[in-house]
């Protein structure tokens, strides 16, 4: 059929008669649309079925009589043709002219916040329990918690989300911290939040990515925080109380049905393996991500010592450590010998093999492991100390033990001395008093002598 004549000349259209796959005939509405480029591009819409069939060589003609609700003819094709053609051009139109709106718009913090997580995960390959911490705190308001009822109260989205990022004043961003504060939260708390948002805003201001005119956060309120506690830890005697409990199913209720003999057998198993893992975290200083992630490769016997190479994060296993970086940390007797003993089970100690395995040979629960310790701790009646002091527990022993702070660094994979300073406490008084009165000893000696010669 003809073309049709069209409402503006600069965008042609035609009618077109086209079967559907049952062999109904239909119009259909052509054209050619410019995009905001100056490119053409063919459109193609459906209008109806035609009011038209096919004559006995195949061809196409009009239906006699009257047409049909439902129908178009050929006159009302071209009324609907043209009808479309101008409501889909301006819906692109509306629809160029909001992008176009939208890109030129001023990002606001919450942009800028999404592509800063972005590019912390893709170019910085940030650690998922990094990432899970930043997400938390930039909840949107109302969003569920990832564990147990309630919603996130989502103050920094709430205040400034929608905020024009370059708009942010440092007098926003202190209101926003008081309303922190003013929910409980703990000075760390309140300065955790002042970090992120500061870091948010610094890769904001960069050249490539918003050129943010400036920092609004770098002469935001920072909240003084209270010295931090002396760092309690495990003595050698309570570590073997608490592995001793665990290998006892102190852990365990009591009052739970009786099982079978081989399921008691295999929970036997697990309990001494936790008993383990507790002497090898006290006496290898290994995070609980660390250890879960632990494999047999990981093990040297003869040279003494083993690898950290990779961690679980967030529930994720991860191929390096906190501090980015392997680490050989020296194995003691105490660790290796715990070590060995589980090197003798039945299975699972192939060189990939997890070291603390479930009975499926899988990666233990971090989780489910820290409980477990915790329950035998109480059962145990020692001291509230959490998993994590025994990682303190073996930074102590070394330190106390006269092991010097960069050793005890290295071994920790710390990444500043003065996280390993921390240990120093441990040092006993009497000892350095002692080291310090032969010091001064010594030097009095020297300034004696040089006083005689003159």
């Amino acid at each position: 059929m003809a073309a049709s004549a069209v409402p503006d000349p600069l965008l042609p259209s035609w009618l077109v008669v086209s079967s559907t796959r049952d062999g109904q005939l239909v119009y259909e509405a052509g054209w050619r649309h410019r995009d905001t480029g100056g490119v053409l591009r063919t459109m193609k819409r459906r209008l109806g079925p035609a009011w038209l069939e096919r004559d006995a060589h195949g061809g196409i003609q009009r239906r006699g009589g009257r047409v049909k609700t439902g129908y178009l003819d050929e006159p009302a094709a071209i009324v609907a043709k043209d009808r479309l053609v101008r409501e889909v051009e301006q819906e692109l139109a509306e629809r160029a002219a909001a992008l176009e709106r939208e890109s030129n718009a001023p990002a606001s913090f919450r942009e800028v916040a999404h592509a800063y997580l972005d590019w912390l995960e893709r170019v910085r390959g940030a650690k998922p329990a990094t990432l899970r911490d930043h997400r938390y705190l930039l909840a949107e308001p109302a969003a569920g918690h990832r564990r147990g009822p309630g919603a996130h109260p989502g103050l920094v989205m709430a205040a400034i989300g929608d905020r024009p990022a370059a708009e942010v004043t440092t007098r926003d961003i202190n209101a926003l911290l008081a309303q922190v504060a003013a929910r409980g939260a703990s000075p760390r708390t309140v300065n955790k939040h002042r970090q992120l948002i500061c870091a948010i805003y610094s890769y904001g201001c960069q050249e490539a990515t918003f050129r943010l005119a400036y920092n609004p956060v770098i002469a935001a309120d920072r909240r003084p925080e209270p010295e931090r506690a002396r760092l309690d830890f495990f003595s050698p005697e309570e570590v073997e109380a608490l592995a001793r409990a665990l290998a006892s199913g102190l852990h365990r209720d009591p009052a739970a049905p009786a099982v079978s003999e081989e399921e008691a057998i295999a929970r036997a198993d697990e309990d001494r393996q936790d008993a383990e893992l507790v002497r090898v975290a006290a006496y290898t200083g290994l995070r609980r991500g660390e250890l879960v992630a632990l494999r047999w490769h990981d093990v040297d016997f003869t040279r003494r010592k083993l690898v950290a190479r990779r961690a679980v994060s967030a529930d994720v296993e991860v191929s390096s450590t906190k501090s980015r970086r392997a680490r050989e940390v020296p194995l003691p007797d105490q660790a290796a010998g715990a070590l060995d003993r589980l090197s003798q089970r039945g299975d699972f100690t192939g060189p990939d093999d997890y070291v603390f395995a479930n009975r499926l040979g899988r990666r233990l629960d971090g989780s489910a492991l820290r409980r477990r310790v915790e329950r035998a701790r109480v059962s145990a009646r020692l001291r509230p100390l959490r998993f994590h002091d025994l990682r303190h527990t073996y930074g102590s022993l070394l330190v106390s033990g006269g092991v010097d702070l960069a050793s005890v660094k290295a071994s920790m994979g710390h990444s500043r001395i003065t996280t390993t300073e921390r240990y120093l406490h441990a040092r006993s008084a009497g000892e350095l008093a002692d080291r310090f009165t032969r010091a001064l000893a010594a030097a009095d000696s020297a300034a004696a002598t040089v006083s005689e010669a003159v």
